[in-house]
């Protein structure tokens, strides 16, 4: 735990360089990015390519991926992609619920059809995101293609989304890519943070954990860590936590330049490697098209919604004894785009109730497990998964908080108060396998606070 929180009235550590989605920062073209990148996964066709450099924020933005899209999408997210072709399919296998014990390679492959047939059937549309795809042996690259090849009569049955290092557009480059490289529709780069965006993802993170001060770094402080971070979000949250160390240590509570120097003494970061003119090129054109492509999506997302939007599959609980009118027919929830103040359904009120009333005295070191969290304005989508979480588990341990802590009205669906993480880890063990689908994760209590 940082040593400085006290001292510059925080709440918690506010440039840890763990991805936690309350700090992810819209500015910097970040969030219209998200909000396309969205927009390409549940409208096209092909496969959607992420490439940064390290530390520049990827894993960040992959998380929000997985909250923000919408309910009737279901995510198989692949952390690990050193895995061989044969270990891929039974990963994507496991996620779907298919058992692969005695299935040689041609009959996973229609197994893995089927099941995702019978989820396009349910209206549910399926996305496969892979973290550090870059490091993926060629095998597995060449099984990614050829499972973009399964589709119905009309749509891809599995949309695949690849976050990488810059590396992945090398290898996309040889000839013997060509076939995959010709299935990547749309391109986005996650390019480094401009000097003058710096500033206020500091101040951002600074005020998300809790800070009510001026801006403690000088604007010669900003330019240094803009200097030696390159932009890349990682190193500068590594900048600022230790120049806020340094400067405590001294009793002050602003940052300068002297604070700075010891922070890039104690870093010691190596300079990127510069990139080949022919990659370099490509990088640039992808930059152009890529800001292109965002302005384009996101303008689209702002006014299109999907063609196809049917509720979540199990919006109506399968047994009603016992529960009350209200929750036995919850009225039709409100559409995801209503305009100005959001109208939440009945349940989705009930227990926002219900954790104003647990908030009040659950412990700062309890977890609870996250269920769902997106924009407050989705509460038809919040309303479903209210609805989905009552039927299948304790309604009385099910609550729903509202914030703004990450810039945006949010809205968080979460279950259970547990001790430890540990405990949390074990509760989500053994929760129906409905809920483990929508990857729910353990969080502290002290995040909402």
């Amino acid at each position: 735990m940082s040593l400085y929180l006290e001292h510059f009235g925080l709440r918690e550590p506010p440039f840890r360089i763990t991805p936690d989605t309350d700090y992810f920062f819209t500015g910097a073209n970040r969030g219209p990015t998200l909000d396309a990148l969205i927009y390409a996964i549940t409208q096209d066709e092909g496969i959607v390519k992420v490439t940064g450099e390290v530390g520049s924020g990827k894993t960040m933005l992959c998380r929000m991926l997985l909250e923000r899209l919408p309910g009737n999408v279901e995510t198989l997210y692949l952390a690990n992609p050193s895995l061989s072709r044969d270990e891929i399919l039974g990963a994507i296998a496991d996620e779907l619920g298919i058992s692969i014990e005695g299935k040689a390679t041609h009959s996973l492959m229609r197994a893995l059809q089927d099941a995702l047939i019978e989820r396009y059937a349910e209206g549910k549309r399926v996305v496969l995101l892979i973290d550090e795809a870059h490091a993926m042996p060629a095998e597995s690259l060449e099984e990614l293609r050829l499972l973009s090849n399964l589709e119905s009569k009309a749509n891809k049955l599995l949309q695949i989304a690849l976050f990488a290092q810059p590396e992945l557009d090398e290898r996309l480059a040889a000839t013997d890519m060509r076939q995959l490289r010709e299935r990547i529709t749309q391109h986005f780069i996650l390019a480094p943070l401009k000097p003058e965006d710096i500033g206020a993802y500091i101040d951002f993170r600074l005020r998300t954990a809790g800070y009510h001060g001026p801006q403690p770094f000088t604007p010669k402080a900003l330019a240094q860590i803009a200097n030696a971070s390159q932009g890349l979000s990682r190193r500068i949250n590594i900048l600022a936590d230790k120049a806020l160390l340094a400067a405590f240590s001294t009793g002050s509570h602003q940052v300068d330049s002297a604070e700075i120097k010891i922070a890039e003494q104690d870093a010691r970061f190596t300079p990127l490697q510069p990139k080949s003119p022919a990659i370099a090129r490509q990088t640039l054109l992808g930059a152009i098209v890529g800001a292109l492509l965002v302005a384009a999506l996101g303008c689209l997302a702002l006014f299109a919604l999907p063609k196809t939007s049917p509720p979540p599959p199990s919006v109506e609980p399968a047994s009603t004894a016992g529960k009350t009118s209200e929750e036995k027919a919850p009225p039709a929830p409100v559409s995801s785009d209503t305009p100005g103040k959001p109208v939440f359904g009945p349940l989705t009120r009930q227990h926002m109730g219900q954790f104003d009333t647990w908030i009040v005295n659950a412990p700062r070191t309890h977890y609870f497990i996250q269920l769902h969290a997106t924009d407050a304005v989705r509460t038809g989508e919040i309303e479903g998964v209210v609805a989905q979480a009552t039927s299948a588990l304790d309604p009385s341990l099910l609550r729903v908080y509202r914030s703004s802590r990450s810039g945006r009205d949010r809205v968080g669906v979460v279950y259970g108060d547990y001790p430890s993480r540990e405990a949390a880890a074990a509760a989500m063990q053994s929760l129906p396998e409905s809920i483990r689908a929508i990857q729910p994760f353990p969080r502290q209590v002290s995040k909402l606070r």
